[in-house]
């Protein structure tokens, strides 16, 4: 009889059940909600080298790689690389260069220049930005996303040099960041394509 009593007893409180499963999934929806990026990589835009606006929304469905580039570097022979990673996975890849002086004062350069430069030396015809800012008080928005786990809902990361890589999944979720010495056709990037 006493049993049969604790049975009943465990039965008697289904709304204690229920309020139970329905905390654990708020807190569950609370952690996810903590990695969700405060904004989308796809709604940034940005202006090219040309002077164009370009949205990042027209990449959905392909990896982005976006890389601070100078022309004045001990990296900037990553140019090429950059170029032949554009050229054999352009179909699977968006590769994007963003002119940079803030490390070294290395890309010192207007526009023209540089987009002559990058032409005329390394055959660069894979998407370039305008000249950015990545440091200091006010850095280009794509880089603040980049750089600040709260925005894009992974990880902080630092730029520390010039050709420092970010890698972009087709769904615009930040893959990882890979520093100025890894190649930009080395498997480490290549084999997350």
């Amino acid at each position: 009889m006493r049993f049969m009593s604790g049975i009943n007893h465990s039965f008697m409180h289904p709304r204690l059940s229920f309020t139970l499963l329905l905390l654990i999934l708020m807190l569950s929806a609370a952690c996810t909600t903590a990695q969700t990026p405060k904004k989308m990589f796809h709604n940034y835009s940005f202006t090219s080298i040309d002077g164009e606006n370009v949205k990042l929304s027209q990449f959905k469905g392909k990896k982005v790689l976006l890389v601070n580039t100078a022309s004045r570097c001990g990296y900037t022979p990553q140019y090429k690389q950059l170029q032949e990673l554009h050229e054999k996975f352009g179909k699977k890849v968006v590769v994007i260069g963003f002119p940079c002086n803030d490390f070294g004062a290395q890309e010192p350069g207007d526009a023209e220049s540089i987009a002559s430069f990058c032409e005329k030396n390394y055959g660069v015809d894979f998407l370039m930005a305008d000249k950015v800012q990545i440091k200091g008080n006010s850095p280009h928005p794509i880089y603040q996303w980049l750089t600040q786990g709260a925005l894009n809902g992974k990880t902080d990361a630092t730029v520390r040099w010039n050709f420092h890589k970010f890698l972009v999944d087709e769904e615009g979720r930040l893959i990882g960041d890979f520093p100025s010495s890894v190649s930009p056709t080395s498997t480490d990037i290549t084999g997350k394509l």
